[in-house]
């Protein structure tokens, strides 16, 4: 067994996509003791693409496993912000510059 796997979704993260994700993920995650699951390319995310990372998370957590998501788009980002669930995942999000200077018009000066 494989100590890291690494995968890269490049669908979005949706209800259209969600059965095939799913397997996808506990394929990848049976396959190894760690799963990096970069999710850069995902342009669009739904409560079933949400409820995938969950079911991955929980998976990975009953076989004491790591599951670590990277490269989070802004799609992952304000859906995991929205349920509030950043701690749970425990990953950090990286919130490139432009998207923190617009949020805070006038700090730094």
């Amino acid at each position: 067994m494989k100590k890291l796997n690494k995968t890269t979704i490049k669908q979005d993260m949706n209800i259209y996509n969600a059965a095939a994700q799913k397997g996808m993920l506990l394929k990848a995650l049976d396959g190894c003791q760690e799963l990096d699951i970069d999710l850069s390319q995902v342009g669009e995310m739904d409560t079933a693409g949400f409820q995938i990372l969950l079911l991955t998370k929980r998976e990975a957590l009953k076989a004491g496993k790591a599951v670590r998501l990277t490269g989070h788009s802004k799609a992952v980002t304000e859906l995991i912000d929205l349920y509030n669930m950043a701690a749970y995942f425990g990953d950090p999000m990286v919130i490139p510059a432009e998207v923190h200077a617009a949020a805070n018009p006038g700090n730094g000066k």
